[in-house]
């Protein structure tokens, strides 16, 4: 057996037999303590800052918003007066189909979601190392609605924030699994041609805008 293969071992054998030590404490018995809440609440905004500084380097407008009130204006305000296509009710984070009532869904034929002007998603995570967003494709979220129209307004919650890659690989392989297309967005669609012309907007939205909720 390997060093790696004892080392696994050792872990699933303490999950499987640890117990949390019985002892006085006061508050609920699931209560997290204030210092792990502070430690948490200071690693996702951490997290939040990175993902905004690396967004900004790809030209990719991002709002950060501290209620799912000012998520809903700002996605309000930014659809206002345009013809969108989003995913279904059901699957928008804070709400938003409400905000969205008269969106082109999947449901929708493919004239009508190609007449869009913005795309309105969700994502089921977001890279902080890379300001990657990612999309995993299914009933409700149809990849069309962030690759068809010119612009996309993807909204993020916070809990969906992920350090790399990686983390998202391991913790999430299921989702992955079971999804008809996992699509990895960074920043708009750019294209060069043999002369190194580089032209935004020829594969997929000319523009991103991100707004990152609570």
């Amino acid at each position: 057996m390997s060093v790696r293969e004892t080392i696994l071992n050792r872990v699933r054998a303490a999950g499987r037999s640890g117990r949390i030590p019985s002892g006085s404490h006061s508050g609920s018995a699931h209560a997290v303590p204030t210092n792990v809440r502070s430690a948490l609440a200071e690693r996702q905004d951490d997290l939040v800052a990175r993902f905004s500084r690396e967004l900004a380097a790809l030209g990719v407008e991002c709002h950060i918003e501290a209620t799912a009130d000012a998520v809903r204006d700002r996605v309000r305000s930014l659809a206002d007066g345009q013809s969108v296509f989003s995913w279904n009710s059901d699957r928008l984070p804070y709400d938003l189909g409400g905000v969205l009532s008269s969106a082109v869904t999947e449901a929708d034929t493919r004239g009508r979601q190609a007449e869009a002007t913005l795309g309105v998603t969700g994502c089921h995570a977001a890279i902080a190392e890379t300001g990657s967003l990612v999309v995993l494709s299914g009933l409700g979220t149809p990849r069309a609605a962030s690759l068809l129209p010119p612009a996309h307004v993807c909204v993020v919650r916070r809990a969906d924030l992920f350090d790399a890659m990686g983390t998202f690989f391991r913790e999430r392989a299921a989702d992955i699994a079971g999804a008809a297309c996992c699509t990895f967005i960074t920043g708009p669609s750019r294209t060069a041609d043999i002369e190194l012309t580089l032209t935004l907007g020829v594969h997929g939205p000319g523009k991103v805008t991100v707004i990152v909720g609570p």
